[in-house]
């Protein structure tokens, strides 16, 4: 399509305006026709509300979903999981199995959660079966630690009584605490010990402004390999990649799967002792503040990646097109989930069990077990 892509953008940032740049598109104002706009949250709610909204045109491309939300909201993601969870146990599915302790086997990857106030009571029913643990309480609208504090009474919380193709980037990190983790209750309200968050971290003494308490994954890799062992490490990343299908599977029915728009979530999960995964929660807008040099490569690299692939060879946008780019154009990106494969695969499957063959089941190893599923999950 001839002409040049005219951007707009309200998230002033270099690793955006720097790709935008290289490609020579034209930056225009809101106002003005665009064809690309990169924005906030907040602005994506104004785009697509009722009374303020407008339509979106063909050549037209966003960088949310109307309602992100069900996602990127702690309590909408850990309600649209166990929705998910019980319909997969209603039909009977393997993915919904549970061991002797009545524990998910392959879906136990959010730590066990309540929603206050409305969910009070079940947690203080939970809470006074384990009453030497301590718990980590979210605000479910903030983020960069903002709002979280953590309690081991349950008197410090009286006031709360009342089409999808999934794809991860290769090139994340892993953040760390500036101050060694130890559980002691003399230490529960230092964020330092237990928020990783960089908005925390930055204003603590020990923290070193050229890593930025920061690992790539990479190098975590490398790590884990070297202490714990390659079958392991590989079974943790397995095992990471499968929460992050399940969470977006879980929210699919819900989503407004609207063809102007793509999403670019940033997941937080911690590793436990054991080298098990869990989603702490997924954010809408990850940060692309640059903290360190390095950090500013990987998240330029990131949106590089990102923009080849909404928006193939800098052209202007056209949600008409088919957007499965050929696997050379991913860049760093690996391909998890792509559902019109996984469509195809199954569409195969009940022909041959219709014709009396048996096509046999593929399996990928889990943590707990052999986890069933297609060879398209990854």
């Amino acid at each position: 399509m001839a002409g040049k892509v005219k951007w707009v953008t309200d998230i002033e940032k270099s690793v955006l305006i720097n790709n935008f740049e290289k490609r020579e598109w034209v930056q225009v104002t809101e106002n003005e026709d665009w064809n690309f706009y990169w924005m906030s949250i907040q602005t994506i709610r104004n785009v697509f509300s009722v009374d303020t909204g407008y339509r979106l045109s063909d050549d037209q491309l966003v960088n949310h979903f109307p309602n992100h939300y069900e996602l990127t909201r702690k309590d909408l993601m850990i309600k649209n999981i166990k929705r998910y969870r019980k319909e997969l146990e209603k039909e009977g599915s393997p993915l919904a199995e549970k061991d002797e302790n009545g524990k998910y086997i392959y879906l136990d990857f959010v730590p066990v959660t309540f929603m206050l106030p409305a969910d009070y009571n079940l947690f203080v029913e939970e809470f006074r079966k384990n009453p030497s643990s301590t718990w980590i309480m979210k605000p479910c609208g903030k983020a960069q630690g903002k709002g979280i504090f953590l309690i081991n009474k349950l008197s410090q919380i009286k006031k709360w009584s009342r089409d999808s193709r999934t794809s991860t980037y290769k090139l994340g990190f892993c953040r760390f605490c500036t101050v060694k983790y130890t559980p002691s209750t003399s230490e529960l309200d230092n964020m330092f010990v237990h928020l990783t968050n960089v908005a925390i971290q930055k204003h603590g003494d020990d923290y070193n402004h050229v890593h930025g308490g920061k690992w790539t994954v990479s190098n975590l890799r490398l790590y884990l390999e070297s202490t714990r062992g390659k079958e392991v490490t590989n079974r943790l990343f397995d095992q990471i990649h499968w929460i992050v299908v399940q969470s977006l599977k879980a929210v699919a029915p819900m989503m407004n799967n609207d063809k102007h728009c793509f999403e670019c979530y940033g997941y937080d999960i911690i590793i436990d002792d054991k080298l098990k995964p869990w989603l702490i929660e997924v954010n809408a807008s990850p940060s692309l503040t640059s903290s360190t040099a390095n950090d500013r490569i990987l998240k330029y690299n990131l949106i590089n990646d990102t923009l080849n692939i909404v928006t193939p060879n800098g052209d202007i946008p056209d949600c008409r097109w088919n957007r499965s780019p050929p696997r050379e154009a991913l860049g760093n990106y690996q391909v998890l989930y792509d559902e019109e494969q996984a469509q195809s695969e199954n569409a195969e499957r009940e022909l041959r069990n219709r014709s009396g063959q048996s096509l046999g089941s593929k399996v990928t190893k889990g943590g707990a077990g052999v986890r069933p599923g297609a060879a398209t999950w990854k």
